[in-house]
């Protein structure tokens, strides 16, 4: 059976992963991560997925490498990106309550060697609870979840902060959707059981 590699450096990813998968390489991707002029936050995590996983099977062409993205918007328009400080997260949590923040994470499973490339992208949506600063700075004293977009950990203390989660897998809001990883795994002729 064909090595499988994860092309990301993404700690959640590889924990995600390890759940189907119980020996796998990881190799970073070297990917330009930018957005492209008119593209929408779907297309975006599509793209990147895909390139992440392209450029890891030029170098390992008898693997199977899985490549992921996830963009977020609030309202499914305004992009939101890893806030990355406090400051930020604070911003990101008041802007986002009441109101509703698409994950779209996108997964790509390449097997050059049977000339396959699938893509799928995995839509989530997440509508916050209506926040009051002091919520949100005990969240983020508890759990400052700057690296995660949305500032909101789902599988932590961040689900204290959600109405409701709508996703056809929730694996995918963390960000590898692994119903759908099996399913282009199995279609690659790897299968997880």
């Amino acid at each position: 059976m064909p090595s499988l590699i994860l092309a990301s450096t993404s700690r959640y990813r590889r924990e995600l992963l390890a759940r189907i998968a119980p020996q796998f390489e990881i190799i970073a991707p070297q990917v330009d991560e930018h957005v492209q002029a008119g593209e929408t936050p779907a297309q975006t995590a599509k793209r990147l997925a895909l390139e992440k996983a392209r450029a890891v099977a030029r170098l390992h062409p008898a693997a199977i490498v899985i490549g992921s993205d996830q963009t977020a918007s609030l309202d499914g328009v305004t992009s939101i990106g890893k806030p990355g400080n406090h400051e930020n997260a604070r911003a990101q949590l008041l802007a986002a309550s009441g109101r509703s923040v698409t994950f779209n994470t996108a997964v790509a499973v390449i097997c050059s060697e049977q000339k396959i490339e699938l893509v799928q992208l995995v839509p989530t949506v997440v509508r916050f609870r209506s926040l009051t600063e002091p919520m949100i700075e005990a969240y983020l004293a508890r759990e400052p979840a700057y690296d995660c977009a949305g500032a909101a950990k789902c599988e932590g203390l961040g689900i204290a902060l959600i109405a409701a989660i709508e996703s056809p897998d929730q694996t995918a809001l963390i960000g590898l959707p692994l119903i759908a990883v099996t399913s282009m795994l199995q279609e690659c002729g790897h299968s997880v059981l």
